[in-house]
């Protein structure tokens, strides 16, 4: 771009600052609140793509999405008002996944602002706790500076979510303004008397386990702390929905601290007596309710690695803790020599082992074999596929059965958003097109954001979707049979042919109802050339990885 000092409008000074920050996608719902900067994207089209979506929470779960698995803020604009109010899900996302990202959000002009003008809204009050940072531009001259910090702070320290407001005259003033230059993300390291003193622990240890999680893994931190692991034979779990922080194929990987957790897993964590912690908050899907860990000191001695100080004593007070980023404490694990000795290695054996087992699939007695699809999913995708992963308990099958071969391949809400996996798996395949993408959405996530299906149609993003139909929200029936049984109400759901629906998108469709049929679907879908989806007819008695539905009815019914 040329650095020319020269007259501009607000919308142009904010699209030059987004190529001069090293953006290369937006996605966007088109809105006239903001009108100059959309415009302004015409003139930077060979350094900008803009994917024009359906619905504002499917534009901003694909930049969260796009932010995951690029480790640098994914970008999105949304309309004022009622667009605003749609990007709120995804922003909420961001901030509990600690995915970075920036939304631009229209603005009502200056001077009618406070007199509750068509659409307005107070951003800082609506977003005050859901993101890192709320700003307001109000000046074109301060868009460079805004703009810049904007991006600074969702990619340091502790990533996540910064939302900025551009009243609509703002973006239309013209005036005079140097760029400035490209943040720099800023990341916390380790100091060298911290990893000494993590040593000295690890040496007093008889079962130390690991705990690995949050965002900012990058193929290489990936590389290193699993590396350390392995050549200290420490076991290793991780948080909810990172099972690519390290993989799930290296030998000292045990199992996940998430709604699959098994007693096995949890038994593991009792009898540990160091836990290190690198990366994950020790948030409640984490810590089952805050009551894996005793509170407010746990009885392990903790290690807590966080890129955020903030996070480190928040609930669980640690032993050590140690301010850095993921990428940062794993250069930092790079070249220490293996502990000269590790009594607990029989341990982590074992532990693998009884992992191994449980990664087996419980056999069910319905016409489609959900075991079996994994098995074959496992069979024929290549080893970097990345999984996309809605919410709800038909999760539990790529969350337990997937095996993670490669950094960087999960995509998934850590807050329970429904409605992620549909545009989380196009905005996937938008940043790694060279890449395989499966999509795993339930029947009530699909109806939720499946009109994205067209944004992948119009962009030609061929993701592959499967559809887990069992006509009914399975995790809310799941806890009325255990909890008010007899008394269902609210979750049978009444659906459409969903393959047919996506052939009327002008995607590619199939049902499968016999365990026989996926294998060809799965063919002719990868082989279609377009955007793909596979309906599961699923049975509602595969209510869980773990139980059918009448096998906790039978529980319950015994417990009286």
């Amino acid at each position: 771009m040329s650095t020319e000092l020269r007259e501009r409008t607000g919308g142009k000074i904010l699209i030059d600052a987004l190529v001069l920050h090293g953006v290369d996608t937006v996605f966007a719902v088109p809105g006239e609140s903001y009108l100059e900067a959309l415009d302004a994207l015409n003139d930077v089209s060979n350094h900008i793509r803009l994917v024009t979506c359906r619905q504002e929470g499917g534009a901003c779960y694909m930049a969260e999405a796009y932010g995951k698995l690029e480790s640098r803020p994914g970008v999105c604009f949304v309309t004022r008002g009622p667009g605003a109010c749609n990007a709120s899900i995804g922003i909420h996302t961001a901030m509990q996944d600690s995915t970075p990202m920036v939304v631009f959000i229209g603005q009502v002009e200056r001077g009618h602002k406070g007199r509750e003008a068509f659409q307005e809204i107070d951003y800082k009050a609506m977003f005050g706790s859901v993101a890192k940072w709320v700003a307001e531009i109000d000046d074109p001259r301060r868009i460079p500076e805004i703009v810049h910090r904007a991006f600074a702070t969702a990619a340091s320290g502790r990533p996540g979510p910064v939302v900025v407001s551009l009243p609509e005259d703002m973006l239309t003033e013209r005036c005079t303004v140097h760029d400035g230059r490209p943040y720099q993300a800023v990341r916390p390291h380790p100091g060298g008397a911290e990893i000494d003193r993590m040593i000295a622990l690890l040496r007093q240890a008889e079962r130390p386990l690991m705990i690995v999680g949050g965002s900012g893994w990058t193929a290489q931190a990936s590389a290193d702390v699993g590396s350390f692991a392995e050549a200290n034979a420490i076991p290793v779990l991780c948080s909810f929905r990172r099972q690519d922080s390290i993989g799930t194929e290296r030998p000292v990987f045990v199992g996940d601290l998430g709604t699959t957790i098994t007693p096995a897993t949890i038994k593991r964590l009792e009898e540990a007596d160091l836990l290190l912690v690198v990366g994950a908050r020790l948030g409640e899907m984490t810590t089952r309710g805050y009551t894996l860990l005793e509170t407010p000191a746990p009885k392990q001695t903790m290690i807590h690695v966080h890129a955020d100080p903030d996070e480190l004593g928040r609930v669980f007070q640690p032993d050590l803790g140690i301010v850095a980023g993921t990428q940062e404490f794993g250069a930092a694990l790079r070249d220490l020599p293996p502990l000269a000795e590790r009594p607990w290695a029989s341990w982590t054996e074992e532990a693998r082992k009884t992992y191994l087992e449980g990664r087996k699939p419980k056999a069910f007695d319905t016409a489609l074999d959900l075991g079996a699809v994994m098995t074959t999913l496992d069979e024929t995708l290549p080893d970097d596929t990345i999984i996309a992963i809605d919410a709800g308990n038909f999760s539990g099958w790529p969350q337990r059965f997937w095996r993670y071969r490669a950094p960087k391949s999960l995509v998934g809400p850590t807050n329970g958003s429904m409605g992620y996996g549909v545009p989380g798996g196009i905005a996937a395949k938008i940043a790694e097109p060279d890449r395989t993408v499966v999509t795993f959405v339930g029947d009530g996530g699909f109806m939720m954001t499946g009109q994205e299906l067209s944004t992948a149609v119009a962009h030609n993003v061929n993701v592959l979707i499967l559809v887990f139909n069992n006509s009914m929200y399975g995790t809310i029936r799941m806890y009325q049979e255990n909890l008010h049984p007899g008394r269902i109400i609210g979750t049978d759901l009444t659906n459409p042919d969903f393959a047919a629906l996506a052939r009327a998108y002008g995607a590619h469709g199939e049902t499968v109802e016999q365990t026989a049929e996926f294998a060809p679907a799965l063919d002719r879908a990868l082989k279609s050339g377009k955007p793909a989806v596979i309906e599961l007819k699923v049975s509602q008695e595969i209510i869980s990885t773990f139980a059918s539905l009448t096998e906790i009815r039978a529980r319950v019914s015994a417990a009286g």
